[in-house]
């Protein structure tokens, strides 16, 4: 963690000084070798938190993450204003806390104990592979794979479907974008950790998957843009989704393993980010001239594929082995 906080730190003071281009390619190598704050964080609430309580505290970590993307954008144009170098000094600034912060006032989760860094751990591969021969986690992670991959749908369409469909300015997407951040984030925070405790986990998680799938249908038959704005409900509704189903993977693995989960998790997501945009892209491109809903579609078709690894026959006996 503090390694990721000070390589950031790093990446940003960089970025707000760097007199050539070749320069700002040393700093994002820097965030790139050291960038591993979300999975580190991730396996730190998996080590402190008891397993009824992971799903909620799960959301809290999404909804951090959620807000963290509606302020920055806003801040760093407020500041931007002022100088293009002032918002890059703050956010080093902001690191460079939290790395303080870390060493100070954040306890160890493995008090008084240290593992050797073994050389095959440097394996890309190695990500995944000490996963094989659990059906439940390879099985869940193919679920976290499809949803990660569904939501790039949103990410990648947003902004040209609410120009191509409903004749949105930069005004109305900017407001949209926001509103929906608030509420995904709300949502994480606020209802995920009663709806697991309620429902349970792969409830919780199924309940999100539907959300978000009528909210994709629904938006792909919009007709109207204020329709969308009430479609977010839906929208950030499944985002209890993730939380729970991060929770229901760390269940499944040792103590030891939360970290190696948590790294595996964010190389799955990293994953969905090149190939979601690819496909979501050209699925609008291919039927942008007869009907521009087919995306949508497609992303909640998509959870369908998730459906046998969440059946509770084969999920009950998956894990009472």
């Amino acid at each position: 963690m503090l390694v990721s906080l000070a390589g950031a730190a790093v990446d940003y003071a960089i970025m707000a000084t760097a007199p050539f281009l070749w320069v700002l390619y040393i700093g994002r190598i820097v965030a790139g070798i050291t960038g591993a704050t979300g999975a580190v964080a991730g396996a730190y609430i998996a080590d402190i938190t008891d397993g009824d309580e992971r799903a909620r505290h799960f959301g809290f970590m999404s909804a951090c993450f959620g807000f963290g993307m509606v302020a920055g954008p806003v801040l760093g144009g407020l500041m931007g204003g002022f100088s293009p170098h002032a918002p890059f000094f703050a956010a080093a600034a902001l690191n460079g806390l939290n790395f303080l912060t870390g060493c100070f006032l954040l306890p160890e989760s493995h008090k008084g104990e240290r593992r050797p860094l073994r050389r095959e751990a440097l394996n890309p591969l190695a990500s995944f592979r000490w996963a094989r021969g659990m059906t439940v986690v390879a099985a869940l992670m193919g679920v976290f794979f499809i949803m990660q991959l569904v939501g790039q749908v949103p990410a990648a369409l947003w902004v040209i479907f609410g120009e191509d469909r409903f004749h949105w300015d930069a005004t109305t997407i900017g407001i949209s974008l926001a509103a929906f951040g608030i509420l995904h984030s709300l949502a994480q925070a606020m209802i995920t950790g009663p709806v697991a405790a309620r429902l349970g986990e792969r409830r919780a998680l199924m309940l999100g998957m539907i959300a978000d799938g009528t909210g994709y249908i629904l938006l792909a038959f919009a007709t109207r843009g204020w329709m969308a704005f009430p479609i977010m409900v839906l929208l950030a509704s499944g985002g209890i989704g993730m939380p729970a189903l991060q929770a229901m993977l760390s269940r499944q693995v040792d103590e030891e393993r939360q970290g190696q989960l948590q790294g595996s998790l964010a190389a799955l997501t990293s994953l969905t980010s090149i190939v979601g945009p690819l496909l979501f892209t050209a699925i609008y491109a291919a039927s942008i001239t007869t009907w521009n809903g087919w995306a949508w579609i497609a992303g909640a078709a998509l959870y369908l594929l998730c459906l046998p690894a969440l059946r509770r026959g084969a999920w009950s006996r998956a894990t009472s082995t």
